[in-house]
């Protein structure tokens, strides 16, 4: 995108959201009927839609962003309960109606998703971590034959290693000298 189409007379700016889940994508941005946007289809909320949190960084350092989707139906939320939507992708776009240009401000992984309900309409409020914050986590996955086993229960590859540890390797010479 570039900087004499933001700084012109007018434009009018959008964001865009894709969320990938199991039973298949759901995509929206901030304007009204539907609009495609590299090859997909994303269903305009309007002012339902609200995105925080988005910072332009220099480093590496880890952010989250907040997606917001107000006035939701309640028959509408059901997805939010059945669905599971932790550690699924998350993708934030921002682009330019005018232009048709589209540029990819965040992406991540969805963290919690809050959804609070009147019995009329609900809020789903889902943050998101970038793929930062993910490399932060703690695994609870273990480099041992047990912890191999437990996913792949045929390999040995890992029986082998604790007889490794105190074995002498002889590297570069015969053993005679």
């Amino acid at each position: 995108m570039s900087r004499t189409t933001l700084t012109g007379p007018q434009f009018q700016p959008f964001y865009a959201v894709e969320l990938l889940l199991d039973s298949g994508p759901l995509r929206f941005w901030t304007g009204y009927d539907t609009k495609t946007i590299g090859g997909q289809t994303y269903n305009g909320i309007g002012g339902l839609l609200s995105i925080s949190g988005i910072e332009e960084v220099t480093d590496l350092s880890a952010k989250s962003a907040t997606v917001t989707l107000n006035g939701i139906e309640s028959t509408s939320l059901g997805v939010a309960f059945t669905e599971p939507v932790q550690y699924r992708v998350c993708n934030i776009y921002f682009g330019l109606r005018d232009t048709g240009t589209v540029d990819q401000v965040f992406g991540g992984q969805v963290n919690t998703v809050d959804i609070s309900d009147d019995g009329q309409t609900g809020t789903i409020q889902i943050s998101v971590d970038s793929i930062y914050i993910t490399l932060d986590r703690i695994r609870p996955r273990r480099y041992t034959s047990e912890s191999q086993k437990s996913r792949y229960s045929s390999d040995t590859f890992f029986d082998w290693v604790s007889k490794l540890q105190d074995k002498q390797v002889v590297w570069g010479r015969s053993e005679d000298s």
